[in-house]
């Protein structure tokens, strides 16, 4: 069977449009990120991280990303050597530590 000019013309166009689409499609989901990660606020200094062996509930709820539920979790689960542990012993998940990470520290001695 015989498929017309048109036809093959239009067909290419589409295949070429598909094509273009998906390879376009990662780097807008790579930018949409970029620009989500850029409009989070930055990080505090070291001296302004929030201890997680002292810190109450609701001075954790002050982290960005922090939730009541994740709070009580590191408040119940103390004390840590680093904060490194709250991944380690199962306290947070991954995805909730890397939010957090760069706002917290864990002091060992008493303040």
């Amino acid at each position: 069977m015989q498929l017309g000019k048109p036809f093959a013309l239009l067909f290419a166009a589409i295949l070429l449009l598909s094509l273009a689409a998906s390879v376009s499609s990662p780097s807008l989901a790579q930018s949409s990120a970029s620009q989500r990660a850029s409009k989070s606020k930055p990080a505090p200094p070291p001296a302004a991280r929030i201890d997680i062996n002292h810190a109450s509930a609701a001075e954790l709820l002050k982290i960005p990303g922090m939730t009541p539920t994740w709070a009580g979790r590191i408040v119940r689960f103390r004390p840590y050597r680093t904060k490194r542990d709250l991944l380690d012993h199962g306290v947070l998940p991954a995805d909730v530590y890397d939010r957090i990470k760069d706002w917290i520290i864990a002091h060992r001695a008493e303040q």
